[in-house]
């Protein structure tokens, strides 16, 4: 009984920053699990980030490391993911998901453990 809806994807180029974010509707969500994953054409799906509810621990894919940040607004049930330093192989669609409740810290990066999923939001990086 939780809606998400991602936005903020578009193009930008090489070197640019966006900003993703992931509304949550329906009933307050503030206790769970939430993440981003991505789906590049001719891949499997990769985690990017994910933050705990108990304790707003964030966890990054080495791949995004240091130039991402993801964040968390529980007054608007929304996360964010702050890309930075954006390369061409970022280019894909940027998923958003959802567990409730709270994740152990060693399954936030496993797709299979989130419930709730948004239709994802397209990024495009070019050089």
């Amino acid at each position: 009984q939780v809606q998400l809806v991602e936005s903020g994807g578009g193009l930008v180029q090489a070197g640019g920053s966006l900003r993703l974010s992931c509304a949550a509707s329906g009933r307050a969500f503030n206790s769970g699990s939430m993440a981003w994953f991505r789906l590049a054409p001719g891949k499997e799906r990769e985690f990017v980030a994910a933050i705990s509810g108990r304790d707003a621990r964030t966890i990054y894919a080495d791949s995004v490391k240091g130039r991402f940040t993801m964040s968390r607004d529980s007054a608007k049930n929304t996360v964010y993911l702050q890309m930075s330093s954006l390369q061409p192989e970022d280019t894909a669609v940027y998923y958003c998901g959802a567990r409730e409740p709270d994740l152990s810290w060693r399954d936030l990066k496993a797709a299979a453990s989130y419930n709730y999923w948004g239709q994802g939001t397209q990024v495009a990086v070019s050089s």
